[in-house]
């Protein structure tokens, strides 16, 4: 999600084409905390930041320590779970967190105003809940602090491919030197997206990658699929009736 630092192909989305019919609290919301967290991270000290990160990170192998000393019988802290809801509102810099947005910006809306607001927030919570735990999965073993909104925002891609699937996606389109724009259908943008992450977390699969940093891509992988899933549901429920707000009809007619 983030942009592109070299000379290559690369894509990021500008704008969708899929005006939403109610005014997305929620999203806005989520995108306040995010940045507002990480104006909080970047304004501590270094041992103050490690600390943060320690305490508030998902750490695969104490996440999956804690579920198995559970399984066991054993009592564990409230709080070693904390990490799985507070994880999804950190990030590890700029680009993170500005691609991360952007995303969110773009496509939340349209999820949320089919959703309603209040299905929508707990659905974004339990896809990065699912991300961060598909992520500890991949690297049981790792000490190193998994932090991000990708994963929930995997999910809110995976809903959103599947309700919206004609819905086109203005792109601004990076080919070496050259520049240009076009509008792709968001099965294709989105598709293309998953096979990448997909690709990338399989290459992961077996290498010495668990006390080495990276992309979360296993988190982008289960957080998409949980939206996935959740999207054929919906799309199997009759759609609400639309409710377009003044702030909508505004929006759109300046276009």
């Amino acid at each position: 999600m983030d942009a592109p630092t070299r000379k290559e192909a690369a894509v990021i989305p500008l704008r969708d084409e899929n005006p939403s019919y109610s005014t997305p609290w929620v999203n806005y919301a989520l995108i306040a905390i995010n940045v507002l967290v990480f104006l909080y991270e970047i304004s501590l000290g270094q041992h103050a930041l490690l600390h943060f990160l320690a305490s508030y990170a998902v750490v695969p192998r104490h996440l999956l320590g804690a579920v198995g000393q559970v399984e066991h019988g054993h009592a564990v802290a409230p709080s070693a779970f904390v990490p799985v809801v507070t994880s999804m509102f950190m990030h590890a810099g700029w680009l993170h967190i500005a691609g991360n947005m952007l995303f969110l910006w773009i496509f939340g809306d349209n999820v949320e105003d089919r959703m309603g607001h209040v299905p929508y927030a707990c659905f974004y919570l339990l896809a990065g809940i699912v991300a961060a735990v598909a992520q500890a999965l991949s690297a049981p073993m790792s000490t190193l602090p998994s932090l991000g909104a990708s994963g929930a925002i995997g999910g809110v891609l995976g809903a959103y491919i599947v309700l919206y699937p004609a819905a086109r996606v203005f792109t601004l389109i990076f080919l070496g030197i050259f520049i240009t724009t076009a509008r792709i259908p968001a099965w294709v943008f989105l598709g293309i997206w998953f096979v990448l992450q997909s690709v990338q977390g399989l290459l992961t699969v077996g290498a010495r990658t668990a006390n080495q940093g990276g992309v979360a891509f296993w988190a982008h992988i289960g957080g998409f699929l949980f939206g996935l899933a959740v999207g054929f549901v919906l799309k199997a429920l009759p759609p609400p009736k639309p409710q377009r707000s003044p702030f909508a009809d505004r929006w759109y007619s300046n276009r």
